[in-house]
């Protein structure tokens, strides 16, 4: 089954250093809390609206580039362990406290897609609509080796759980709704993932995973941690 490829990057060369000054007033502008439109990042680069426009057609391509940016230190983080399970354990313990450092990088993504989706909806969107989806090149990258145990629909239904916590709409949900801390939303997720983890292997096709097996309930890849569920046995 193959992985979404790895976000752009933008581009190299003797460009990059125009791309480079817009991109930094547009991370500026959306830790403040606000999308810039393309000519008001031109004005507060100094550069002229067409060479904005160059680098950066749409309010989509911007904010792409902003989360791809933002989310470089967890793009560039690559699971150590062999076993897909370790693996996706080690994605969320490396990865997902890093989430509130971009905290409103990622706001600012979900608020352009929302209201991208709704104007589409109406018919009346005059930009090219914005589509994330940076969280399935990490999930795939980490969780791939148990495609072979969970079979093409356990592995694709599992994914696509994940993909419901590994992300920002956790922080959204837990911070906004119930005024959780930031640690507390780690250990919820954290909670979620062994939940859903443990669900996906006992209903897989293929012989059950050792972490489900009497023998394995108590063993634990390196630098795992134990999860609420499994404390409580």
């Amino acid at each position: 089954m193959r992985a979404p490829p790895p976000p752009d990057t933008g581009p190299t060369g003797p460009q990059a250093r125009t791309y480079r000054l817009l991109l930094g007033h547009a991370m500026t502008l959306v830790r403040r809390g606000r999308i810039p439109s393309v000519p008001e990042l031109a004005v507060k680069a100094r550069v002229s609206r067409a060479t904005a426009y160059r680098y950066f057609p749409s309010r989509s391509k911007l904010v792409s580039a902003v989360v791809a940016e933002s989310l470089a230190p967890v793009r560039r983080f690559e699971p150590t362990a062999a076993d897909g399970l370790v693996r996706v354990r080690e994605l969320f313990d490396k990865t997902f406290p890093l989430f509130k450092r971009f905290e409103p990088h990622m706001r600012a993504a979900l608020h352009l897609a929302l209201e991208h989706e709704s104007l589409e909806r109406m018919g009346i969107l005059e930009e090219e609509p914005y589509r994330r989806g940076h969280r399935q090149y990490m999930l795939h990258r980490a969780a791939a080796p148990l495609a072979a145990t969970l079979g093409p629909a356990g592995y694709d239904r599992l994914i696509k759980a994940l993909s419901l916590v590994y992300g920002i709409e956790s922080y959204v949900v837990l911070r906004d709704i119930w005024g959780a801390s930031y640690r507390e939303v780690e250990v919820v997720a954290r909670w979620m993932l062994e939940a859903l983890i443990e669900s996906a292997l006992r209903r897989a096709p293929a012989a059950p995973h050792p972490a489900l097996s009497p023998k394995g309930r108590g063993r634990r890849g390196r630098g795992e941690k134990s999860s609420p569920s499994r404390s409580r046995r």
